[in-house]
C-alpha cells in the first residue's frame, strides 16, 4: 500500500520530515512509528497503518512535502509484496513542494480504513471521524469509537465524547510516552555541538522545531503591528499567599508557582476586554473574538520553543492550573506533548521570571493578537499609605496587535490585571 502523509492538525498542510525510524527492508508493525515529521513547532511521530514491511521510502529527511503526497509503500504482511522495478533505494525523493495554500482551521481527522490494537485485543475502526490523540485516550480508556455519540464538527468525535461514555468527564486524559502512540509529540533533545576551533565556523541546517520558531516569529512579526506596553505590580500579597499554601501544595503533591495565580487575575481581564482573547482572519478581513479561554504557556525545552495551552483555564481552580501547569511542563521537557495540548490557545503567556529580567517586548504567538511577558519579582520600595516599604514587585510586558487592539484599551486591560494581582481577593468578586 501506499502510504500518505495524513492530516494531522487544525490547519497543516505539510511537514518537514525529521527523521525516519525505518529503513527499506525493515519489518513494521501497525501503529508502531515509522517517521517524525515537523508540525507547527513539534516533531509528530507518523505510526504504520498496517503491520508488513517498508518496500520504498519516498521522502528525504530535512525535506517538507504537502499533506496528501505518498511517503512510503508498505507491503502488508499477507499479502503478496509489489514487485520490484529498479527502484531507488532512498526511494524516489522528488524535489521539495512549493508551499501550499493555507486552509482552514478546521480540524480534518483521517478517514483510513485501518485498525488499531489495544492489549485486550480489542480494535477500534479508523473509518470513525476523530482526531488522534481522541483515538488514543479511547484506547487508554477502552472506548469503542463506534459506539460514541459524536458531537464534532461533520460527526467528528471529540475527547470530552469519549470521557462522556466512559464516564469519567471529570477525569484528566491521560498522557501516555508510549512509542506508539497517536497523540504524542515527540521532542527530542537537542544535538550537543562542539565549540569550533579558533578560526573555523560551523553550519548547522535550520530545520525542525527551530525551523518552525524562526518561520511563526517572523511571519507574526511580518503581519501583526506589534506595540508593548509595560506596567509594575506589587505582588506582595500574592507572595504572601503562596507562601501560605506551601503546606496545602505539599499534600496535594502540587508545584505552585505564581503563574496559576497569574492566569485566575488574567481571565476576568480577558472577559472584560475581549478583544485581547481574540485573533485575525487576514484572509477573510475578520476579527473573531473567542468564547473559550485557553492559556498558552510558553515553555523553554533543550530543543526550542514549545506552548501547548492550558484548556478553559476560566472553569479551572489555583490548584487544577498549578497541576496542569506542571503536567504541560513536564510533557515538553521529557519529549511528549499531547498534539492536542498545543492547538486552540487564545492567549499567551511567557515567563522569563525565573531567568530573570526586568521587562521584554515578546512577539505575539500568531493568530493571537496578545501576549503577556511575566518578569522577575524582585523587592523594590514601593509607597503605600504614603510610606516608602518593601515589596515584591514584579515588570508585566503585554504585547498586542494594534490592528486589532488600540492603545488605550491594552492600558486599561493592563490596569484591570493589576488590580486583581495586586490585591487576589477581588477575585472573589470578579
Amino acid at each position: 500500500m501506499d502510504f500518505k502523509l495524513p492530516d494531522i492538525g487544525e490547519g497543516v498542510h505539510e511537514g518537514e520530515i525529521t527523521k525516519w525510524l525505518v529503513k527499506v527492508g525493515d519489518p513494521i508493525q501497525a501503529d508502531f512509528p515509522m517517521v517524525e515529521v515537523m508540525t507547527d513547532k513539534a516533531t509528530v511521530e507518523i505510526p504504520s497503518p498496517v503491520t508488513g514491511t517498508i518496500e520504498a521510502i519516498f521522502a528525504q529527511e530535512g525535506q517538507t512535502i504537502e499533506v496528501g503526497k505518498v511517503l512510503v509503500k508498505i507491503a502488508e504482511k499477507g499479502k503478496s509484496a509489489t514487485p520490484k522495478v529498479d527502484a531507488p533505494k532512498v526511494e524516489a525523493v522528488a524535489p521539495p513542494p512549493k508551499a501550499a495554500p493555507s486552509v482552514t482551521t478546521s480540524e480534518k481527522p483521517s478517514q483510513r480504513e485501518v485498525t488499531a490494537p489495544k492489549q485486550d485485543h480489542q480494535v477500534l475502526s479508523f473509518t470513525v471521524l476523530a482526531t488522534p490523540a481522541t483515538r488514543k485516550l479511547a484506547r487508554d480508556l477502552g472506548v469503542d469509537l463506534n459506539q460514541v455519540k459524536a458531537t464534532g464538527p461533520h460527526g467528528r468525535v471529540t475527547k470530552i465524547d469519549v470521557q462522556m461514555a466512559h464516564g469519567s468527564i471529570e477525569a484528566a486524559s491521560p498522557r501516555s510516552s508510549h512509542p506508539s502512540s497517536h497523540s504524542t509529540v515527540a521532542l527530542s533533545k537537542a544535538t550537543k555541538i562542539q565549540i569550533p576551533a579558533k578560526g573555523e565556523i560551523e553550519r548547522i541546517p535550520l530545520r525542525g522545531v527551530r525551523k518552525k520558531i524562526a518561520e511563526a516569529m517572523s511571519y507574526s512579526k511580518r503581519t501583526a503591528a506589534h506595540f508593548t506596553y509595560v506596567e509594575e505590580v506589587d505582588m506582595s500579597a500574592i507572595v504572601e499567599l503562596r507562601k501560605s499554601a506551601a503546606n496545602e501544595a505539599e499534600k496535594k503533591g502540587v508545584k505552585l508557582t505564581f503563574l496559576p495565580f497569574i492566569i485566575k487575575s488574567l481571565i476576568p481581564a480577558l472577559q472584560e476586554f475581549p478583544f485581547l482573547n481574540a485573533s485575525l482572519d487576514d484572509d477573510a478581513q475578520e476579527i473573531i473574538i473567542k468564547g473559550d479561554y485557553n492559556i498558552g504557556i510558553a515553555t523553554d525545552t533543550e530543543r526550542g520553543l514549545v506552548v501547548p495551552n492550558i484548556k478553559s483555564a476560566d472553569r479551572k481552580s489555583v490548584w487544577e492550573l498549578a497541576k496542569e501547569i506542571g503536567e504541560l511542563s513536564e510533557s515538553c521537557r521529557t519529549g511528549k506533548i499531547a498534539i492536542e495540548d498545543l492547538k486552540g490557545g487564545t492567549f499567551t503567556i511567557t515567563n522569563a521570571g525565573s531567568i530573570g529580567g526586568v521587562f521584554a517586548t515578546p512577539i505575539i504567538n500568531h493568530p493571537e493578537v496578545a501576549i503577556l511577558g511575566v518578569n522577575a519579582i524582585r523587592k523594590r520600595p514601593v509607597v503605600k499609605d504614603d510610606k516608602i516599604v518593601i515589596g515584591d514587585v514584579m515588570f508585566l510586558s503585554l504585547s498586542v496587535d494594534h490592528r486589532v487592539v488600540d492603545g488605550a484599551d491594552a492600558a486599561r486591560f493592563m490596569n484591570r490585571l493589576v488590580y486583581f494581582l495586586s490585591e487576589p481577593k477581588r477575585l472573589v468578586f470578579a
